[in-house]
């Protein structure tokens, strides 16, 4: 749970970087080992088999390595910042969306209002969360520019 939140709240501020057109190096290497120890920490917990938490992992962590791949290996160039956005942001989204379900699932004045996850106070926070994704990481994507190499 540490590790999620400390994944989310540095998501948010890559997230604000990407916004402002400034990578930072420091809060994007937590926001990505954080998230990718997030995801993987998540498979030796019971129950145990191929079940939809599993599948956003596998997910999350496809996303993680195209973002670390695009960053680290390919150095953002061409067609590889945007890789970098799109994934990042992607995974950052999966892991808020892990929250909100935990949040529902959890908290005790959220509980009543969608117990099975299926009622629409769960579905308006869910599209809600999905918009803002969708929307920044369009914003992100256009935005920024990282400097050239040199």
């Amino acid at each position: 749970m540490v590790l999620s939140l400390i994944g989310i709240v540095s998501g948010l501020v890559v997230l604000y970087g990407l916004l402002m057109n400034n990578r930072s190096g420091g809060w994007t290497a937590l926001f990505l080992v954080s998230t990718i120890l997030t995801s993987v920490t998540g498979f030796p917990l019971p129950p145990f088999g191929f079940d939809p938490p599993r599948a956003v992992g596998i997910i999350s962590l496809a996303l993680l390595a195209a973002a670390v791949a695009a960053l680290y290996v390919f150095r953002l160039v061409g067609g590889w910042r945007l890789i970098f956005c799109a994934s990042a942001i992607a995974a950052l989204y999966l892991n808020t969306f892990v929250g909100v379900v935990q949040a529902f699932q959890k908290l005790p004045f959220l509980k009543p209002l969608a117990p099975t996850q299926s009622e629409p106070p769960f579905l308006a926070a869910q599209a809600v969360l999905l918009l803002a994704y969708v929307f920044f990481g369009i914003l992100a994507a256009r935005r920024y520019r990282p400097p050239a190499l040199g």
